[in-house]
């Protein structure tokens, strides 16, 4: 089978991308199914730091490849030996796949999935690949899915069924934006009611982590960003303060408005500078959590004595600490009781074709989520 899809061939071109135009609209073609795999046709899927990373080199990915990772579709066609879904089930896809065998998935944290993992950095499936192809020459999937096409062949368990009547538009967002923000809040930063949040970096993730906060039952939210449009959304989404700047200044007025700092604070910059004011923001005894994928280079010092001195506790956030079989369907539930208004996130839609143009716009910060639709 042959279907659309945008494929890079090389990473770090200059900018503006809609002149140098990483990505390649091409036709690539593709196997049936195989055992434990399933044909989506893509409906939505939105653009994320994560996929910026690929094109700009931040993050080393096997080339040529297929981006997209955060995305909604219709099954197709279902290989041998798929039971959880068939063809006409709308699903969200997952951008890890998780194996259920190893022990990070054994034990209850499948977002650390060494099988999944290792697939991903390997650019194929979990039953193994590439499986895309551009004549004779291998194309290497992104994160399991290759979501920026018309069709993603997966893994059965890189998918979630969703509600047939959800738009496709929202329901991209539940596989990446939803999970690693509010995912991050409730599970990984683990706010209590009553707590105090800053979140730096008002992007998809960021304003998706105020809506967890919300959801946790945060007395006090402040809101961190240079962009005021995305400031006044986040007010809108449930913070209640937001500060202009996104520097040092920034941190220390959150510490005033906080007095002293607040319990938890959420980096989703994707900059190494967001997270060090969100470290500064921090109380003594507090938490500082990010979920920023900066380049492998990048890194962060502090006295140690200060740590320990001051109680403190740093964490990673991969997919929220969540698992998608359970909480997809739970934040689709709190979002169709409008409860948690994912919808807001989307400021425009574009067609693939589109694609290094919408890249331009999130390497500049100037939209929220942007989603490619077919």
């Amino acid at each position: 089978m042959k279907f659309k899809a945008a494929v890079l061939r090389q990473s770090v071109l200059p900018r503006p991308y809609a002149s140098s135009r990483p990505l390649a609209i091409e036709s690539v073609e593709v196997p049936p199914p195989a055992a434990g795999e399933v044909l989506v046709s893509i409906k939505a899927a939105s653009l994320c730091h994560s996929d910026l990373s690929v094109i700009n080199g931040d993050r080393a990915w096997p080339l040529p490849i297929v981006p997209g990772h955060e995305a909604a579709g219709r099954v197709e066609e279902t290989g041998p030996g798929v039971e959880s879904v068939k063809p006409g089930d709308h699903v969200a896809l997952i951008f890890l796949t998780q194996c259920g065998e190893c022990e990070h998935c054994i034990e209850g944290r499948p977002f650390l999935c060494a099988r999944g993992t290792q697939a991903n950095r390997e650019g194929r499936l979990l039953g193994g690949g590439p499986r895309l192809r551009l004549g004779d020459e291998p194309v290497h999937h992104h994160m399991g899915l290759s979501a920026f096409a018309e069709y993603a062949l997966v893994s059965e368990k890189s998918l979630v069924k969703i509600p047939p009547d959800l738009p496709f538009v929202q329901a991209s967002l539940f596989g990446c934006a939803v999970m690693c923000g509010a995912g991050t809040a409730l599970y990984t930063a683990g706010i209590r009611p009553g707590q105090s949040v800053a979140v730096f970096g008002l992007g998809g993730v960021g304003l998706a982590a105020v809506l967890g906060a919300v959801t946790a039952g945060a007395t006090r939210i402040i809101a961190v960003d240079p962009d005021e449009r995305k400031r006044v959304l986040a007010r809108d989404l449930g913070a209640t303060e937001c500060v202009a700047s996104d520097g040092i200044v920034g941190s220390e007025t959150v510490r005033e408005l906080s007095q002293g700092g607040v319990d938890h604070a959420i980096d989703a910059s994707s900059s190494l500078d967001g997270f060090r004011d969100a470290f500064e923001a921090t109380r003594r005894g507090g938490s500082t959590v990010t979920t920023s994928l900066v380049h492998p280079s990048q890194t962060f010092s502090f006295p140690l004595a200060r740590l320990v001195a001051e109680a403190r506790t740093i964490r990673g956030s991969y997919i929220g600490s969540c698992v998608p079989g359970r909480d997809i369907p739970a934040f689709i539930g709190l979002f169709r009781q409008g409860r948690m208004p994912v919808d807001k996130l989307v400021t425009r839609t574009l067609p693939l074709e589109r694609i290094n143009e919408a890249f331009d716009a999130l390497a500049d910060a100037s939209e929220v989520r942007q989603v490619i639709t077919f």
